[in-house]
């Protein structure tokens, strides 16, 4: 009697495709590295703090006539444009210095597509972060209306609001290019507070530069967004001038170097 023997093989796994991941997953992830962090996490308490403090001294120093919705909002919005280009830099710089960038890079290799997912969630945020101040300035005029009739009027045109979002992600997107032009995060941190700071004092101090800085000082031409007026062609003209200088210029280079940069 002869013996058969006949090898049994599992059936073979059907070949894995792999699904590029979308733009919104993309811009997902990197909303969710901009709290995931430490430092990220703080820096947005921080702010929230700051804009918390902001109102509360409204509250005590303001006259009643200016202790209203709109000025209360308005002033929420300067702590948020000073810290949120921070977090803008560190959701870029941190790639490189915990080594990040090798596993994000070797799950999209495109980094043109990671690039642009960081200033969508960028500008995300910027829109986001404009609602934690209306609550603010909403309870501390509702305070403030308590407290003296004279104060807590609720008048607030929707083109101011506009203005806000337009300046915060104005803002948060002028730290992502500093962060992506220098990859590092004192340099970039440094350099977002001294060469604006020592652009506008030189403006102020040299008369020669004054005509200069109304077309290419952010600090000067982002001022209208204050107002609940709408903004002239000249306004709007200079305001871009200044953007793509300050925002569009260091975001353009520092794209550049990110498609060029060594990952190790």
């Amino acid at each position: 009697m002869t013996a058969t023997l006949t090898s049994t093989r599992p059936p073979s796994a059907p070949p894995q495709t792999f699904t590029r991941p979308s733009m919104a997953r993309l811009t997902s992830v990197e909303l969710r590295k901009m709290a995931d962090t430490r430092a990220g996490l703080w820096l947005m308490v921080v702010t929230a703090l700051i804009s918390v403090a902001v109102v509360v001294i409204q509250l005590f120093a303001a006259e009643p006539a200016a202790q209203t919705f709109k000025n209360m909002f308005q002033s929420t919005l300067f702590p948020t444009a000073i810290l949120l280009p921070v977090l803008g830099i560190l959701s870029v710089t941190t790639e490189w210095s915990q080594r990040t960038a090798l596993t994000t890079f070797a799950l999209t290799p495109q980094r043109q597509r990671i690039a642009g997912a960081k200033f969508l969630a960028a500008a995300v945020l910027g829109v986001v972060a404009v609602v934690p101040g209306l609550a603010m300035a909403a309870i501390g005029n509702a305070v403030a209306g308590a407290m003296d009739p004279a104060a807590g009027s609720w008048s607030f045109g929707g083109m101011l609001l506009g203005y806000a979002v337009l300046f915060s992600v104005i803002n948060i997107l002028f730290g992502i290019g500093f962060g992506m032009l220098f990859m590092n995060t004192p340099v970039a941190i440094v350099l977002y507070f001294v060469v604006p700071t020592v652009w506008s004092l030189l403006t102020s101090l040299i008369s020669g530069l004054k005509g200069t800085a109304e077309w290419l000082d952010l600090s000067v031409t982002s001022t209208p967004l204050f107002d609940d007026t709408a903004l002239s062609g000249g306004e709007w003209a200079k305001l871009a001038a200044s953007v793509a200088v300050w925002v569009l210029l260091p975001c353009v280079l520092g794209v550049a170097r990110l498609l060029r940069r060594e990952v190790s």
